[in-house]
Order: structure tokens, then sequence, then C-alpha cells
């Protein structure tokens, strides 16, 4: 009987062939004449060539699952985790994780009851063979001309499956079912297998249909063959690559009927090998991993076995779930590099604080306001506890010397210090913004960096302003309780000099009787007891002096700290906390604990 055949790029080559086959009447299609066979087959004891189904009977099915568990999480996870990072990270760096949260979106919406394997394999590896060997019809053509498969055709064990096709893009031309005999082979029932065209095709259309596929499926049979196990392309493109991948992974050694002895066991032991360097774990003694066996699609040796543990594996219809899981894993795996640190807390301590309030308080001069503030309270603790002369002599002084108030040669002008002043201050930004991306991956470190630059534009200016409302008071100092009785001392003082003057100047002009001892003793008592409250006074005020001066550095230095908080600290607080936020979703992503991170 004709085998029955698909319509690709090659048909009318085929259609030739059949039309020749056929008595020259006519070549078999998807029409009338397909549907009398299928029907003739059934009732006779040769069933035949199964007719492939109308598109009608692929209609999807409800039975659409949803992902439960620990999968659901990650995902959710994932899903957060990006949205949280479109801003910080670049498109590109994100795609990958996109893709599998699509690609999750829109398997879930799908068949729960179907899994999709993939036939993946060289030219000339025998997978179309082992495609057709599996379905029980000549669905795939094989021969030696090359490439033979140009297009994935789709065999379906079981109604229900169009929308799994339609997702991977089989045209309804290229869909079929197996060969249907008196007993159903009821283990493959939700099984949907894809024959891939070679991965190693010299046409780039068929490889990027290879690389397209693979993405959607649920599961892969790779079939290697004695020569081409080892070749380069296929594990460095493809089995290294989806090495996380093992569990819904099949590696089929075909043509070992070429074989003499036991070189199939040897083949097959250093296939073992070669997955094992490139890290995917091969499931053996239980334990989960890829599966790996011989057989030979052309004698039918093995692949009783190859169909029995496809039946277990689709009927346990953990496939999907096994699939995106391992894709979640392959992405967080991609995004390690953006989202984990080298293992140093992502925090602004407080030591990193406090010296960047510290160079902001040198910045707004918050020591020389303190000095300042000290010495403007010690003078005015000197005009009002000095004695009269000294004070009328400071006074001449002053006015003789009009520019004695103005800075000295040498001191910086008000601009130079303007512009010590900003250096400092963007010096202080950039070392507390160092500090704190320091260790953070890349994009995060420089996310702080800019919030830190972000926030000192115009700090330099608001530092100016905050320095002339909070630093020397525009209203006299405050003064102690002493301070009148001080005052009263002095002016005692000076009376006593004055008295002890006038009852001299009396006694030599005759007026007051002579005695020069009285008078001389009242005038030194005044001219030393003055300076002597002058000097205790001074003492006295050196305390609070002292105090008030730090006061108001404390107050230029708690208003500089509020602005360098609120400009430059919050923000890098902030992007670190976002950054502790996402490093949590990752690890939820990866399924690892905290400490693991």
């Amino acid at each position: 009987m004709t085998a029955v055949t698909d319509r690709t790029d090659h048909g009318d080559e085929r259609d030739e062939r059949d039309a020749s086959d056929d008595g020259g009447e006519g070549r078999w299609d998807d029409g009338l004449i397909a549907r009398r066979v299928a029907e003739a087959a059934a009732l006779s004891d040769d069933p035949g060539p199964a007719a492939p189904e109308t598109p009608e009977a692929y209609d999807e099915l409800p039975g659409g699952d949803t992902y439960g568990g620990v999968l659901r999480g990650r995902l959710d996870a994932l899903r957060e985790l990006v949205g949280l990072s479109r801003t910080r990270i670049e498109g590109g760096t994100l795609a990958e994780a996109g893709r599998v949260l699509d690609e999750a979106a829109a398997r879930q919406r799908l068949s729960a009851r179907h899994t999709v394997v993939a036939i993946a394999g060289a030219t000339g590896s025998g997978k179309s063979t082992l495609f057709n060997a599996l379905a029980g019809v000549q669905i795939s053509d094989t021969g030696l001309r090359r490439p033979t498969t140009s297009a994935p055709i789709a065999c379906s064990w079981t109604d229900g499956a169009a929308g799994l096709l339609d997702r991977i893009g089989i045209p309804g031309r290229l869909r079929r079912r197996p060969a249907l005999g008196r007993e159903r082979d009821e283990a493959l029932d939700g099984l949907v297998l894809v024959d891939l065209p070679d991965h190693d095709s010299a046409m780039t259309a068929h490889r990027d249909q290879v690389d397209r596929v693979l993405k959607l499926v649920d599961a892969v049979i790779w079939v290697v063959d004695p020569e081409k196990y080892a070749d380069v392309v296929l594990h460095e493109r493809y089995l290294r690559p989806l090495a996380g991948h093992a569990e819904i992974t099949f590696v089929v050694l075909n043509q070992v009927d070429r074989l003499p002895g036991d070189a199939a066991d040897q083949v097959l032991d250093d296939l073992r090998r070669l997955l094992d360097e490139d890290g995917m774990a091969v499931g053996e003694h239980g334990e989960p991993g890829a599966t790996v066996l011989s057989l030979s699609a052309l004698t039918g040796d093995g692949v009783g076995e190859l169909r029995e543990m496809l039946g277990q594996f689709v009927q346990d219809r953990g496939a999907p779930a096994r699939r995106l899981s391992a894709d979640v894993s392959a992405a967080a795996a991609r995004l390690r590099p953006v989202y984990v640190a080298d293992g140093r807390r992502p925090e602004l301590d407080e030591r990193a604080r406090d010296h960047f309030t510290e160079r902001l308080a040198q910045a707004v001069g918050a020591t020389a306001v303190a000095e300042a503030a000290e010495r403007e309270w010690a003078r005015n603790a000197g005009k009002a506890c000095g004695t009269p002369w000294l004070r009328l002599w400071r006074w001449y002084e002053a006015r003789r010397e009009p520019g004695a108030g103005t800075d000295p040669a040498g001191q910086q002008t008000p601009a130079d210090e303007e512009v010590t002043a900003r250096q400092r201050v963007e010096q202080a930004v950039r070392k507390v913004a160092d500090e704190a991306a320091a260790g953070l991956p890349a994009p995060w470190a420089q996310a702080v960096r800019e919030a830190a630059v972000r926030g000192a534009a115009g700090l330099p200016e608001e530092l100016d302003v905050l320095a002339a409302r909070a630093g020397l008071p525009r209203d006299r100092p405050p003064r102690p309780a002493w301070w009148p009785l001080a005052v009263l001392a002095q002016a005692s003082m000076t009376l006593l000099q004055v008295f002890g003057g006038l009852w001299l100047v009396g006694q030599i002009v005759g007026v007051l009787e002579p005695g020069l001892l009285p008078p001389v003793l009242v005038m030194l008592a005044g001219i030393i007891g003055g300076p002597l409250v002058e000097w205790a006074c001074s003492v006295a005020a050196r305390g609070p002096a002292r105090r008030y001066g730090q006061e108001a550095g404390r107050r230029l230095r708690e208003a500089a700290a509020g602005c360098g908080r609120a400009r430059v600290l919050d923000p890098v607080s902030a992007e670190l906390m976002r950054y502790r936020e996402v490093r949590e979703q990752y690890v939820a992503v990866t399924g690892l604990s905290t400490t693991g991170s």
C-alpha cells in the first residue's frame, strides 16, 4: 500500500513517485481518497497507514492547567523581578526572562493532557526513521537525499493538540496521526511527536527552525549515530546550554546495528562521559537526569524500550512543568551577574553615614563656625568685663587701622572658599556613593551612583544657605548669670581709680590734707583690680564660650546632615532597598535559601 506523504518543499518529487505507484491516477492527499483508505483499513485485518486528520480534529480541548506549588512561586517572583528591574537593567538582559514568562503564560492556556516531544538530530542520524518507527507509519521522508526533513512535521496520538501545534507553528498539512491498530496504544495517549529538520543542515532556515521549536516543546529526543555522537556543534550549541534540562531530555544512540560486538556499549559509555562533561546529569539508578539508551530504528531493536519510556514520561503529565522550571533556572543563571553581589550585605552603615556627615560639616565650615562663635563669645565678654582704658585703646587701634578687619594676605578669598567647599561636597558625595555601591552588581552600583549624583545637584548652594541661617547668631550671645556682677566689679575698680586720682589731685592742689599713701593705695587697687577682674572673667567665660561655639557648630552640622540625608543618603538608601527587594525576588526565582544567595 502506498505510504501517506506530506506536502513539503520537496513534495513535487514525491508526488511524481506516488503517482507512478498508484498507476498514474493521482497522488495521495488529505482529501476523500485518504479518508476512504482509512475507513477501509479500519475494517480489515491489516490496519494500514493512518490517514491524516482534518484540521478540525485538532481543535483544542479543555485542559489548560495552572502551575502550582514551587513553580508558581518562582514564576511570580520572576515576574516581580522583571517589573522591579525594568528601569535599572537594559531590556536585552531581561529579554530571556520575559520570554520565559510569555511562554509560561502561553503554555498554561493550552492543553495539560498533551506532551510535545521533539526529535532532533544531525544529518543522517536516522531521526526521521525513528519518528516513523514510533508512529508506526511512514510520515517523515527518509532516504539518501539531504536534507530530507525541511519543515517540522507533527504526529499526535490524541485529539486536542491544535493549540499546541499552532503555538509551534506547524500548519495543518503537516499534522499526522499514527497507525491505529485494533489495540490502541493508550500508553502514548497525549503524546505529540515533532520531527525537526537537521540541526546541522547547510540551510540556515532549517537551523533557525530547530532553534525556534526547541524553545517551545516540552521535551527533546536527541538522536545521534556512532559517527557524530561526539560532534562539537551538537554538544557546544545544544547539549551544554541545555544541561539544566536533563530531566526532559532523551539521548538516543541510533544505528547500533552497524556496530560489531560490544562496540555499542563502548560508544554508549563514551556518550555518557561526554554528557557528564557537558554538565548534563544522566538519569541512572532512579536518579533524575537525561535518559540515555541505544537502539536501531531501522531494525526496531530498542524502539519498544523507548516507546515504553515515552509512555511513562507522557502519562506522568509533568514534562511541561519540568521544562518551564528548567527554563526559569536557566534564565536565573543568566541573570545572576546582575543580581548577586559579592557576599557583602548591601546597606549604608552608620560608619559611612557618619563619615559623609563629617565631610559635609567640613565643607560647610562647621568647625570654623564653632571657633568663630567661641571667639565672638569671648570677645563680647572682653568688651563687657574689660577695663575702660583697654576698650578705649582697642577702639582707637581699630580706627587707626581701617584695614585690620579684612583678610590678611595669603588667606582664601570668598570665591576661593566657595570653590573649595563645592569640591569638598562633590568629594563627599562621590565617596559615600562608592562606599554604598561597593560590591554591588554593575547595574545596581550604577543606579546608586546616579541617585547620589542627582541628589548632589544644588547641594552646595543649599548648604551655603544653611550656613548663613544656622551659623553665627545675628543677635548678641546670651550672658551668664554672673555677668552683671563682673560688670559691677569692673565699674567699681574704675571708680576706685577715679576716686584715688581725684583724691591725689586734691592733695596736690591743697584742697585736701596731704597724705600720699591712702589715695595711691586706692588707685593701685583700682588699677590692679581692673585687669584681675578682666582676667577672672576671661577664665570664667572659657567654658560658656566653648559650649556656645559647640552649640553653633552642632546646629550647623545637624542642618548640613539633614540636607545631605534628604538629598543624598535617602535616595541612595532607597536604591539599596530596591536592590534588596529584587535580590530577594531573585532568590525566590532560583528556589534557593537566602543564605545561598
